[in-house]
């Protein structure tokens, strides 16, 4: 059940000046699963677990599920992000779609490909601000078990909730965005699938009660927006990939590259209260330097080169204070 709200952050970019209140779990299955708890007794055994329900009922249920107020101007973001246009043109249809109605905004699953360091990771970011639901990052390389997206029984020692529960008990909307990194790097084996909660949710309705295996209450997951992003399909079980839009995102051309590195000055220096001290615009030497280096690996060149520029008292970014070597780079996987 929803109702409207007009008391929400503002989101300077979006002006969000109404949100409905959307409700992700039903009190009463908690208040029962407490009552069997402490009848059960043994409350050092149950303690974790008792913590988290008593959490879920001081929080409440209701969390705001926000929306633009209209389809938002993206001019900056096709500026800063060029290889992701057909991404942010998925976007805005999704974003228009909510418009004019009483309809939450639900995006699409979607995955995203493409060579290392182009910037998938970072495109995640600037949409969950965008959206002005702010974004919860689920690094896969770095799993260490299976339950970092679904929990862990509570009989297990040193058991938790997954990341899904915590973004949505722990967090302030009932639509915020989950970005699942690098998920073709899960390592599974053949006890448990790291991927396995992704089945349910990555599709609406049955999201809509998913179960956290820590704390086995049903949690309404169905408005949360999935970003998946990955360098190889091959790692991707294909009922995974049939539940999202898939988007081939190409290395930045040499121009994009160039407006790329641009922007990241401009942002950079925008940021600080020592970019006032610096030149308003890059050196097009520098740009050039920048242009061979993927997305990743500009910002930390930049810095570099801000610093060094400052060591020596000077407003202007020359090459020599850039990263030693960083001239040489190749374009490795930029398109020519």
């Amino acid at each position: 059940m929803t109702t409207t709200h007009s008391l929400v952050p503002q989101t300077p970019a979006l002006r969000l000046p109404v949100a409905q209140i959307r409700n992700v779990f039903h009190p009463g299955d908690v208040e029962r699963k407490l009552t069997r708890l402490q009848d059960t007794g043994s409350q050092r055994e149950h303690e974790g677990l008792r913590t988290v329900y008593e959490r879920m009922l001081e929080r409440g249920p209701e969390r705001f599920q926000v929306k633009p107020s209209g389809v938002p101007d993206m001019a900056g973001l096709y500026e800063q992000l060029p290889n992701f246009t057909e991404v942010l043109d998925d976007v805005r249809r999704h974003v228009a779609l909510a418009q004019d109605s009483s309809d939450g905004l639900e995006v699409t699953p979607m995955l995203l490909l493409g060579a290392p360091g182009i910037g998938k990771t970072h495109f995640a970011r600037h949409l969950a601000e965008l959206l002005g639901t702010g974004m919860n990052l689920v690094p896969m390389s770095s799993m260490t078990a299976g339950w970092l997206l679904s929990g862990s029984s509570s009989q297990w020692k040193g058991a938790r909730p997954g990341k899904v529960f915590e973004a949505l008990v722990e967090g302030e909307y009932a639509n915020p965005v989950i970005v699942v990194d690098e998920i073709d790097k899960a390592a599974g084996d053949a006890q448990y699938d790291p991927l396995g909660a992704l089945y349910s949710l990555l599709e609406h309705d049955t999201a809509q009660a998913f179960t956290d295996e820590f704390a086995e209450v049903a949690i309404d997951a169905s408005q949360v927006i999935w970003i998946t992003t990955a360098n190889d399909e091959r790692g991707i079980p294909a009922p995974i990939m049939n539940r999202m839009n898939v988007f081939q995102v190409p290395s930045p051309t040499p121009e994009q590259a160039r407006a790329i590195a641009r922007n990241l000055y401009r942002g950079i220096r925008a940021d600080h209260d020592w970019g006032r001290l610096l030149e308003p615009e890059p050196e097009p030497d520098v740009l050039d330097v920048l242009a061979q280096m993927p997305p990743r690996e500009m910002r930390r060149a930049l810095m570099t080169g801000f610093g060094n520029a400052r060591l020596h008292q000077r407003s202007v970014v020359e090459v020599a204070d850039l990263p030693a070597g960083a001239a040489r780079k190749g374009r490795i996987g930029f398109l020519q």
